[in-house]
């Protein structure tokens, strides 16, 4: 074996090798048996609740110095930026786990587009792909929520982790339709994005190197991710519903003070995120990449 050859070898795929890598990765996720990927499914759930939970416990202790109902800054405090980058650098553990672990991620499994347009993936089993897995990243998502509680973590730092929790939970659950779909579509291109760049990685650190940003980027901004805020929402739904006065009187606020926190709010906001998250993925992504590399009937080899 030559130096020219070592090098070769080492060096991060280019674009248009990342394109069809991306199509072989599609149609052997559309080939996956039913229980394998439920399975892998409630993984992900489970594994971007983690990135949540570490989200909101590192940004509690900034929000413990905001307006945890307005997030208005207090004189003196950490910076809203700061503290926005902080919770997206503790998110990106999330799709870390997901990649390198091995897991099923609905918006992620956005870019099988790539092998369905190129004829290699049925509609039938794009679709099968696509509702197992939202599915099981609810059930793992919502399993997280509920052990979440029962642990009683969200009472830490003197309810700071709480009542951040419910501040995110109350946002989200705030926003219009409309808006909802837009920060979906933002969110998922950074999300499929992150995910694209991985198919030029040749290593394990170039998988997490490649995924901290796009997804530190989308969190810090605020754009909505609809397998997150099947933990962020519920969660908040849980401590509002739940929570003993001792909390309560912690955190100095009551559940008044977080209106838009229940179920219809959940839905409100997962409905909308959802059709922005397809739309971000498919199209901004997977459709702009397949057009400009797979257009004319390439295979990978």
């Amino acid at each position: 074996m030559t130096a020219q050859d070592t090098e070769v070898r080492i060096d991060a795929l280019i674009p248009a090798e990342m394109a069809r890598k991306a199509g072989d990765v599609g149609v052997k996720k559309a080939g996956l048996d039913i229980l394998s990927l439920f399975a892998l499914s409630i993984l992900a759930g489970a594994f971007i609740a983690v990135g949540a939970i570490f989200a909101t416990t590192v940004g509690a202790g900034a929000l413990s110095l905001h307006d945890t109902t307005t997030g208005a800054s207090a004189t003196g405090s950490i910076p809203y930026g700061i503290t926005r980058l902080l919770a997206g650098l503790a998110f990106s553990l999330g799709l870390i786990l997901v990649v390198v672990a091995g897991a099923e991620l609905f918006t992620g499994n956005n870019l099988i587009v790539i092998a369905w347009a190129s004829g290699r993936v049925r509609t039938v089993s794009m679709l099968r792909n696509w509702v197992i897995v939202y599915i099981g990243n609810f059930v793992g998502a919502m399993a997280t929520v509920v052990l979440m509680f029962v642990a009683g973590q969200y009472r830490f730092a003197g309810g700071a982790v709480g009542a951040a929790a419910l501040a995110t939970a109350n946002t989200k659950a705030g926003y219009g339709f409309v808006q909802a779909v837009a920060l979906g579509i933002l969110c998922n291109a950074l999300v499929c994005m992150a995910v694209w760049l991985t198919f030029s990685a040749r290593s394990t650190t170039d998988r997490i190197l490649a995924i901290v940003p796009p997804i530190a980027a989308f969190v810090a901004v605020g754009f909505e991710h609809s397998i997150a805020n099947m933990y962020f929402i519920p969660i908040g739904i849980l401590i509002r519903d739940y929570a003993p006065p001792e909390f309560w009187k912690d955190i100095g606020h009551t559940a008044a003070d977080y209106p838009a926190v229940d179920w219809a709010g959940f839905v409100s906001n997962l409905v909308p995120v959802t059709i922005g998250n397809i739309i971000g993925g498919t199209v901004l992504v997977a459709g702009i990449y397949w057009l400009i590399y797979l257009r004319k009937g390439e295979r990978a080899t």
